[in-house]
């Protein structure tokens, strides 16, 4: 399966959308009645009420989030493409999303770090451009005012802030205008909400508004300890993936390593911020997805024996399958 999306054409884009049809129709078949809308940012909030938790029905909430994940893994392998990350173009970025995607089943759903991964993806793409931009204190506003936006609708979403200033020092020579600029890009959308809150009377809510929720997640959304195990492929090639970048780091270009240095930084901060002050959520580690899935691709597109690529990544294909058709 690596070897035949290895090639970019029509076919595969097609044959990317039956493997995201079979990833998740287990999941369509064995969803509960209900799932609810968790959300858990400021904006979503403000939007959607505690009796309204089920906009959707189990189906139509499962078919978005696919619309979704397959939407965002095109964007995301025209980035890796567009900056040559893996010397040729490719769809493993998009087969590889796909497949993190679905690694468990509160991925499966709509919820708002889904929705923020359109603004990493977004981010990703201009911290990659900053290496051949003379001045970026546009761009770092735009950086700080799209993670604002992204803590409106998914409030750990915040700590990606603190990437503007790692990408800055790893694209850019140290110019403290272009910090200050991420900083008021980030106060613009702050401002905005409070304003908001101003004219309708209801600045004494806002406080109440930025408290994290405390909605427990429902027994059909949990993770099954057993379920843990497709953690173990996962697992064997995120370290043959960092063992293949060590390998090929010096022989790449400039451009290259900074951006897998920043990208190997952004899954360590998606890693690391799942939690704050709220419920813990498994639907968080859905932003660990973007990163992941090039770092993955780069290592099936590096690899070279066939026999063994190929069969860790039928085994993790079986695994999600799997451990989707067994709640044990």
């Amino acid at each position: 399966m690596i070897n035949v999306f290895k090639a970019l054409n029509p076919v595969n884009i097609l044959r990317l959308f039956i493997v995201l049809i079979i990833l998740r129709a287990v999941y369509i078949y064995y969803s509960p009645v209900n799932i609810p809308f968790a959300f858990g940012g400021m904006f979503s909030r403000l939007l959607i009420s505690e009796n309204q938790q089920y906009p959707f029905s189990a189906t139509i909430n499962i078919i978005l989030s696919a619309v979704i994940v397959f939407v965002q893994a095109l964007l995301l392998n025209y980035i890796v493409n567009y900056f040559n990350l893996l010397g040729k173009p490719t769809l493993l970025p998009a087969l590889m999303y796909i497949t993190l995607s679905t690694l468990f089943t509160p991925f499966l759903v709509l919820t708002p770090a889904l929705l923020c991964n359109f603004l990493l993806i977004w981010i990703l793409f201009k911290l990659f451009s900053l290496y051949k931009i003379k001045d970026a204190k546009s761009t770092s506003y735009d950086l700080g005012l799209i993670v604002g936006v992204g803590t409106l609708l998914y409030i750990p979403f915040v700590y990606l802030f603190l990437l503007i200033f790692i990408g800055l020092a790893i694209f850019r020579p140290m110019v403290w205008r272009e910090f200050l600029t991420a900083i008021i890009g980030f106060l613009t959308m702050l401002f905005f909400l409070v304003v908001y809150y101003y004219l309708n009377d209801k600045l004494d809510q806002f406080y109440n508004i930025i408290q994290p929720n405390n909605i427990k997640l429902t027994p059909s959304l949990m993770i099954s300890k057993y379920n843990l195990w497709v953690l173990l492929p996962i697992c064997i090639i995120l370290v043959l993936c960092l063992f293949k970048i060590q390998q090929n780091f010096f022989r790449s270009y400039v451009q290259v390593r900074k951006s897998f240095q920043l990208i190997f930084i952004v899954f360590l901060l998606t890693v690391s911020t799942f939690y704050i002050k709220g419920a813990f959520n498994w639907s968080h580690f859905i932003l660990c997805a973007v990163p992941g899935a090039v770092l993955f691709a780069y290592y099936f597109s590096q690899a070279r024996v066939k026999w063994f690529y190929e069969s860790l990544y039928l085994i993790l294909f079986a695994s999600l399958v799997y451990f989707q058709f067994n709640t044990f």
